[in-house]
């Protein structure tokens, strides 16, 4: 049974390749209008479509479900019974997950399965799942900035924030440009970017920290709460703002700039509106006029030419966590996380490509980490030096803000969508990112434990 909706599904069965009306009778002939008998093709696949008919595919939200099982239950089993939550999270077990139920591996190897069940109705309703789940996440980042600890240690925050994203957006671009002189340009560079974008969009995701997966591996570190955490959450909140800033600047359309400038001056005026109101209200309204809020700002922000995420970040960097209180974000964050993430990142994974071959895709992944590292903990050294912290201190700091994992995956999936980027070069980035976040456990714990009264040192 699998085997046949996997024929009837699959695009690249025969049937395609042969005409269904009959041919005239010239004989027997030795190309694809005859099968391997002599008989016709035309009867060959009249019989196929009968078999069909009687042995009808699943209804769509069969095959739905199906997807979800999947998508569910392939992550979680191998991070429970192989037990790597050290080395990889669930979170970026699933992110694996996605590139390996992806087209590239799951569907080159297995095509008649991978066709049946993510056949493109089931892909069309995931995608809109991916696009809600990922709209959530960003808002709630966006959330949990906290600009105004920032403001009170402004001084230090300024300058460590500063290096920690300008040296590895000056290696990251500098490694893009490595690329671009080693190989052919439109290898990397989508059917809709420039030269410029390209290499300020691959720095910058070479410079970005994943605030909401740093949150999660301070609480297993267990310095969430420590003055350390708090340190890190001021630089990587700061970060955050400047990168989707960049960003902005990435994607802005000359030729619908009217319209990204009227977003942006509607955007502030119903910031006013939207605080006051969702300040006057009771408690229990705020989760539901902040997800109404967060759909028109995404719903607006991609008409105006910018894309959806950036519209959600700002909707929630627009509010103040404190009206939805600490612990009732972290649950939300842990839901949207366990509930409708893995439906994004297979969708992540839809759009990854191995054309170039895996070498170069994986040579290039190994040139962006470099970058990525070097860069970031070279910017906190740096910092570390002209502030005078102490031994040891620049590089736990440095190892937990070059954490990418979802926010650069978000980030390069923007690139990716506006054409600004390849396939083969999001599916780079992508692999340096899961390299990135991989490494900061291992290396960050046992320093840590070397210098436990570094967590409580506050600045």
């Amino acid at each position: 049974m699998p085997s046949l909706i996997a024929a009837c599904w699959n695009n690249s069965f025969m049937i395609p390749k042969v005409a269904l009306t009959a041919p005239q009778d010239n004989g027997p002939t030795h190309s694809n209008s005859a099968n391997s008998t002599g008989k016709p093709a035309w009867r060959h696949a009249r019989r196929l479509l009968a078999v069909a008919a009687m042995h009808p595919a699943p209804p769509v939200t069969e095959l739905f479900l199906l997807a979800l099982i999947i998508i569910f239950a392939a992550p979680y089993l191998f991070w429970r019974v192989l037990r790597t939550d050290y080395y990889a999270p669930l979170v970026v077990v699933q992110i694996i997950a996605g590139i390996l139920l992806g087209p590239g591996l799951l569907g080159a190897m297995f095509p008649g399965y991978y066709a049946a069940v993510f056949a493109p109705p089931v892909i069309g309703a995931l995608n809109g799942i991916a696009w809600w789940a990922v709209m959530l996440f960003v808002f709630v980042a966006g959330l949990e900035l906290d600009l105004g600890e920032a403001w009170k240690w402004k001084g230090e925050t300024g300058l460590t924030a500063g290096l920690a994203l300008g040296v590895p957006l000056v290696l990251g671009a500098g490694a893009a440009m490595v690329l671009l002189r080693l190989g052919d340009p439109a290898h990397w560079i989508g059917p809709g970017g420039q030269r410029w974008q390209f290499v300020l969009g691959t720095g910058m995701a070479c410079a970005v920290t994943a605030l909401p997966i740093l949150v999660l591996l301070m609480q297993k570190l267990e310095i969430l709460r420590t003055p350390l955490g708090q340190r890190i959450l001021r630089y990587a909140s700061l970060d955050d703002v400047l990168i989707w800033g960049v960003l902005a600047l990435i994607l802005l359309d000359w030729e619908r700039v009217t319209r990204q400038l009227g977003f942006l001056i509607g955007f502030a005026v119903a910031v006013v509106l939207i605080r006051r109101l969702i300040a006057a209200i009771p408690q229990r309204d705020r989760w539901y006029v902040a997800l109404v809020w967060l759909a028109a700002c995404g719903y607006l922000a991609d008409w105006s030419g910018l894309h959806y995420m950036v519209g959600a970040f700002l909707a929630g960097a627009a509010l103040d966590a404190r009206w939805f209180g600490i612990d009732e974000i972290d649950r939300f964050r842990d839901t949207v996380l366990l509930a409708f993430m893995p439906v994004f990142f297979l969708s992540t994974g839809l759009k990854t490509s191995w054309a170039m071959g895996g070498y170069a895709a994986f040579g290039a992944a190994a040139l962006l980490l470099a970058a990525m590292i070097i860069g970031k903990l070279a910017g906190i050294g740096l910092a570390g030096k002209l502030l005078g912290w102490d031994k040891g201190e620049s590089w736990i700091i440095g190892w937990l803000l070059q954490t990418k994992a979802l926010i650069m995956i978000i980030f390069v999936n923007v690139l990716a969508d506006k054409q600004i980027i390849t396939s083969g070069a999001f599916t780079a980035l992508l692999l340096a990112a899961i390299g990135s976040t991989m490494l900061t456990i291992p290396v960050t714990a046992p320093a840590l434990k070397r210098l436990e009264a570094l967590t409580r040192k506050a600045g």
